[in-house]
């Protein structure tokens, strides 16, 4: 809970009044609780070891929670980009307060001086700041969203709508519709990726996949997932992919109407990550109603 108020006390003021304050500190602690373990948790921390780091101490996994300057302290964490051991970074879970540009070189520091030896590429930082308030770091996911409620009114226009989806039929042109952007953006594929159909199938299981129609033609899925993000409950988007042929028209501002509308009223927030980079999607997003409550940024450790 400790953790939680950190964390609660940096949030966007747009979104005081999303949730519930309460409510909100009990998702955050939830959030955190994986923190603490990863700090404490011998067992898990010889399993993450073994697996990215055979031979090194156990130790070396486990987070760590140290003072950085007189007024700020920061929990460190050796984080892996999918599960990938090529692409190691260390992640500033926990700030005890909002950074500001004059603590990204002592917080670089700490990261190097308890993770140094396992080669970290980048520290990553969140901020409720906009992105150009760090203009030596570098881009990284940033947070959209919006209450359910301001995004449903938005306008939609006709023959574009959604439909629960019952089979994944369509996988694999969502797939080709990944490979495309990857092969136009190279950098797209460490951005978004085509959740897995195991993934997909449990959030149709749940109601929470829908198909993308434009005058009854399929041209993509959009998914979300019953879940908190900044301590905000709500739904989370889960996926959301048009195919080369659904992209082009202007389409992607509505998505996010269409899924608000689909969503059942029990949610309060929707919220996504979208890459800075991702210009387009960043747009649509923002077109819709969405608002960029903060995000992540990468301080380079090289």
């Amino acid at each position: 809970m400790t953790l939680a108020r950190f964390t609660l006390a940096q949030q966007h003021p747009l979104t005081v009044g999303w949730a519930d304050e309460q409510v909100r500190l009990a998702e955050l602690a939830r959030d955190h609780e994986d923190d603490v373990m990863l700090s404490t948790d011998r067992k898990v921390a010889r399993l993450r070891r073994d697996r990215f780091a055979p031979g090194r101490p156990i130790e070396v996994m486990l987070n760590r929670w140290l003072a950085v300057s007189d007024d700020l302290d920061v929990m460190l964490s050796m984080r892996y980009e999918g599960g990938d051991r090529s692409l190691p970074f260390v992640d500033a879970s926990v700030l005890s307060r909002a950074v500001t540009p004059a603590d990204l070189a002592p917080l670089a520091d700490a990261a190097r001086s308890c993770f140094g030896e396992l080669r970290p590429d980048y520290l990553r930082v969140w901020s409720a700041e906009p992105p150009e308030r760090f203009p030596e770091a570098g881009p990284d996911k940033r947070f959209l969203a919006a209450p359910l409620r301001d995004l449903r009114s938005g306008p939609v226009p006709d023959g574009l709508r959604f439909r629960i989806a019952t089979d994944l039929e369509h996988y694999a042109e969502a797939k080709a519709a990944y490979d495309a952007v990857d092969a136009r953006h190279p950098r797209h594929r460490r951005q978004a990726a085509l959740q897995d159909q195991q993934d997909l199938a449990e959030t149709m299981a749940a109601g929470l996949l829908f198909d993308v129609l434009a005058d009854d033609r399929w041209i993509g899925y959009v998914a979300a997932t019953a879940t908190s993000k900044l301590g905000l409950p709500g739904f989370t988007v889960h996926e959301l992919i048009l195919t080369e042929s659904g992209r082009g028209a202007g389409r992607g501002r509505y998505l996010s109407t269409l899924l608000a509308r689909a969503l059942p009223d029990s949610g309060e927030v929707l919220i996504g990550t979208i890459h800075l980079s991702n210009t387009g999607a960043q747009r649509a997003a923002r077109a819709a109603g969405r608002h960029d409550v903060g995000g992540w940024f990468a301080v380079p450790l090289n």
